[in-house]
């Protein structure tokens, strides 16, 4: 019997790739017209697939607007892109939003959703999403979590995930999280990169790019290439995805050798290691700081004092994200990408 024809969400942050890192570093610009053109070339790709519907948020940056006129357009109607349901929610222009975006999809019983943002907007999703998959494309800062990568190839393979053509054993990958805890406070949260301890007491302006304001770093993984905190451990003492474990350094400017890393695009910084390590699954991790700030995946979050005891345990339950590279794989192994004659899509096809 064939499966009903699915519905996934889409959601943009507004705010993602337009933080003060733009001012303090040489980070680029994603406007949202860039958003609202990866969002058309998503929804290309997932009518080709036979995705039915797409929910998308509203807000106040014309986004949702400009896909929304776009999809009354002869383009839309010629690529069959999925029926269009806008969202309306009150808009708090707050990650408030976002977590309420990701709220009414899972309610609605969405297949997937794909997320253009940074780590941030990713982490915000996955606290509402469960284990409804994630389809990540970057469009933030410093993207550790989403992996950069253009919207088509990327739709078509959330495109088949979604419709049911790929097993999720083969199209899904579940990934490492960082809990952290302050018993005290009440407090457990989690990151999904890493997350840095620095001797800043207040939140402040939430994002770091000095190494004299950072004391450690744990990472889920840490790759070389990265920008941002996780390079670090990415250049230091790199770990994949794929493996169980993660990494942690730990910095002091009188250290005898320092690390020259990318904090922030364009801010290269020499950064003093006096130790690192492997930071196993389960075991809960101490700070070496008594007072302070947490930065979760790049922005100061939690503040502790003297008599508070945060803690900082990697696990393997983070959310499910669509492997686009592994689904593309198996779809060109299989053809499952061939159309017959006759075909919409076919070259012999009557216009």
């Amino acid at each position: 019997m064939p499966q009903p024809a699915a519905t996934v969400g889409i959601i943009a942050n507004p705010a993602s790739g337009r933080d003060l890192r733009r001012l303090t570093a040489s980070a680029g610009l994603y406007s949202s017209t860039d958003k609202a053109s990866a969002i058309q070339r998503l929804l290309a790709a997932f009518g080709a697939c036979g995705i039915a519907g797409v929910l998308l948020p509203t807000d106040m940056t014309g986004i949702a607007a400009a896909v929304l006129k776009a999809s009354q357009g002869p383009g839309a109607r010629e690529q069959h892109w999925p029926a269009l349901q806008l969202l309306d929610l009150p808009l708090t222009q707050t990650v408030a939003d976002t977590r309420l975006a990701a709220r009414r999809m899972v309610e609605a019983g969405v297949a997937m959703i794909a997320v253009l943002g940074g780590d941030g907007t990713h982490k915000a999703v996955a606290a509402e999403a469960g284990d409804v998959p994630l389809l990540t494309l970057s469009t933030g800062t410093n993207n550790a979590f989403p992996e950069l990568r253009e919207a088509t190839s990327a739709g078509l393979a959330g495109g088949l995930l979604a419709s049911g053509r790929i097993p999720p054993s083969l199209g899904l990958r579940r990934n490492k999280r960082l809990l952290v805890k302050v018993p005290e406070q009440g407090l457990c949260e989690w990151a999904l990169v890493e997350v840095a301890v620095s001797p800043q007491p207040f939140i402040g302006a939430r994002a770091l790019s000095r190494s004299d304001d950072l004391a450690e770093v744990f990472a889920c993984f840490a790759e070389p290439h990265a920008i941002g905190l996780s390079a670090l451990c990415g250049l230091w003492q790199p770990v994949s995805r794929q493996d169980p474990h993660g990494a942690w350094v730990r910095l002091d400017a009188s250290a005898d050798q320092a690390l020259l890393a990318p904090l922030a695009p364009g801010l290269l910084q020499g950064c003093g290691i006096s130790a690192s390590g492997t930071l196993m699954p389960g075991i809960p991790q101490r700070l070496s700081l008594a007072s302070g700030t947490l930065a979760l995946d790049g922005e100061r979050e939690i503040e502790f004092a003297a008599h508070d005891t945060p803690t900082i345990t990697l696990d393997a339950q983070g959310p499910l994200t669509v492997d686009v590279e592994a689904v593309l794989a198996h779809a060109a192994r299989h053809h499952l990408l061939a159309v017959p004659r006759g075909h919409r899509l076919h070259p012999a096809t009557p216009c």
